[in-house]
């Protein structure tokens, strides 16, 4: 089974994670949601990410907020692909956990989705894993499909709507 880890360093940030869970969840990708502080729990968080590829996981998103360490800590101690999930806070709005996290130092990379940006988070995880399982590959281009319908029909929508003016 395609397993994802979805770690925060805090529970208060589990409301930025959700979309990211349910997306993967939509997709019939397990996922195992975890509370680790890289700062709090450094030890718990070097070996989550010792042991994630042989624990079965493949892709590991990680969302934090403020000096927003924990994917660059968890990309030190695996080679799986870490997705930022910058969390936003009050006092820069997330610019400080977005800096924080797209600013790796060479050889620790770490993707990055905007601010709150859980269900890009699930969905960049989906297209990594896209690349080995055609199944979920081919769910994407329905999901992409979907949309465009959507846009296609607000935009019908707004055309009728514009003649009665």
């Amino acid at each position: 089974m395609v397993k994802v880890a979805v770690i925060m360093g805090s529970k208060s940030d589990f409301a930025v994670v959700k979309p990211a869970v349910a997306a993967l969840h939509q997709f019939g990708v397990e996922t195992e949601v975890r509370v680790i502080s890289a700062h709090r729990t450094p030890d718990a968080a070097h070996a989550f990410a010792a042991s994630a590829q042989e624990n079965g996981f493949e892709v590991i998103i990680c969302a934090a907020g403020k000096a927003a360490h924990l994917g660059g800590v968890i990309a030190a101690y695996t080679t799986l692909p870490v997705i930022g999930l910058p969390v936003k806070t009050d006092m820069m709005g997330g610019l400080d956990s977005l800096l924080s996290i797209v600013q790796m130092p060479s050889g620790i990379p770490v993707a990055t989705v905007g601010v709150n940006g859980g269900e890009n988070a699930g969905l960049l995880a989906l297209q990594i894993l896209g690349v080995k399982y055609p199944e979920i590959s081919q769910k994407l281009k329905e999901f992409k499909k979907q949309m465009a319908e959507k846009i296609a029909a607000d935009d019908a929508a707004l055309q009728d709507e514009l003649k009665t003016l």
